[in-house]
């Protein structure tokens, strides 16, 4: 996954011109989670420098939003609209803004779910090559060169500080503490202990496999309880009442005459609704669905 900052053509140009900028903006205590998360983000960008892209951006957007606000007012020749301009460019901004300073929060996220969704893949492919015969250190780097998304990239960490001269159980306890998601630290932490103890490594990663395909089954059962109530009522809200409601306003416009206009405009109303509500069930699925799936 590649760190790119929402609304910004190239973080790297955006970091260049804040450079100098960045260096002498002090930042309080509320940005010290954003330090963290931006380490995890795979980014040299430092909290002043995207603090100071942000505030920069939220300028620029601002200006913007009130020209094209001002712009299309004139157009519909609207001035007494005029005063709208103002708030209008201020909530746009706004919600870049919001976007922005969010978003090494969500990459993480979304990171810590495809290092999940990859991990029983990736486990499995660490085990067949331990059963053939391939050194631990050849396997990893094996993993880090194989398409297994932020998996392969996390592993390439530690096989980068391994080629360095850091010991192989340092490299993988340090990815660990490092890692957001439960189930690879658990991985890694029994990689680790298992290196230090001597143990048979193929042992090992297949008990981590057993444990996490227990887990998957145990998140799908729970999809699954969640998913009904959620189906039952995407039926209700937008297919029954919908079908029902349509059928309903055409007889009744037709016993009160209600004009075409208006009667489109209810039509297009309720589909704009109805879309609307596929977009936010469609979310909901997407949110609930497992991290191991």
């Amino acid at each position: 996954m590649e760190f790119r900052i929402p609304f910004c053509f190239s973080a790297e140009k955006a970091r260049k011109r804040v450079k100098r900028i960045a260096t002498k903006l002090r930042l309080g205590k509320k940005y010290e989670k954003l330090a963290g998360l931006l380490k995890k983000c795979d980014t040299d960008i430092t909290p002043e420098e995207y603090v100071t892209i942000c505030r920069r951006s939220f300028f620029l957007n601002f200006i913007l939003f009130l020209l094209l606000a001002f712009l299309a007012i004139l157009v519909l020749k609207r001035l007494d609209m005029l005063i709208l301009a103002l708030p209008i460019a201020l909530l746009a901004s706004g919600f870049v803004y919001f976007k922005q300073m969010n978003y090494p929060r969500v990459y993480v996220n979304a990171k810590t779910r495809d290092i999940e969704r990859n991990l029983i893949p990736a486990l499995q492919d660490m085990i067949v090559q331990l059963d053939s015969g391939v050194p631990l250190y050849d396997m990893l780097v094996n993993i880090a060169n194989s398409d297994y998304g932020s998996v392969s990239t996390e592993i390439s960490k530690a096989v980068k500080d391994i080629a360095s001269g850091t010991p192989q159980v340092e490299a993988i306890e340090n990815l660990a503490k490092e890692s957001e998601s439960q189930f690879f630290r658990r991985v890694l932490w029994q990689i680790s202990n298992g290196m230090k103890a001597g143990s048979d490594m193929t042992i090992v990663l297949k008990n981590s496999l057993h444990g996490l395909e227990e887990e998957q089954s145990i998140q799908l059962m729970s999809y699954g309880s969640r998913l009904n109530p959620i189906v039952m009522f995407y039926m209700l809200l937008a297919i029954i009442m919908p079908a029902l409601g349509l059928t309903f306003l055409t007889i009744v416009f037709s016993m009160l005459n209600i004009s075409a206009s208006i009667a489109k405009m209810i039509f297009f109303a309720i589909f704009v609704f109805v879309a609307v509500l596929q977009f936010v069930f469609i979310g909901i699925i997407k949110t609930r669905r497992p991290s191991l799936l």
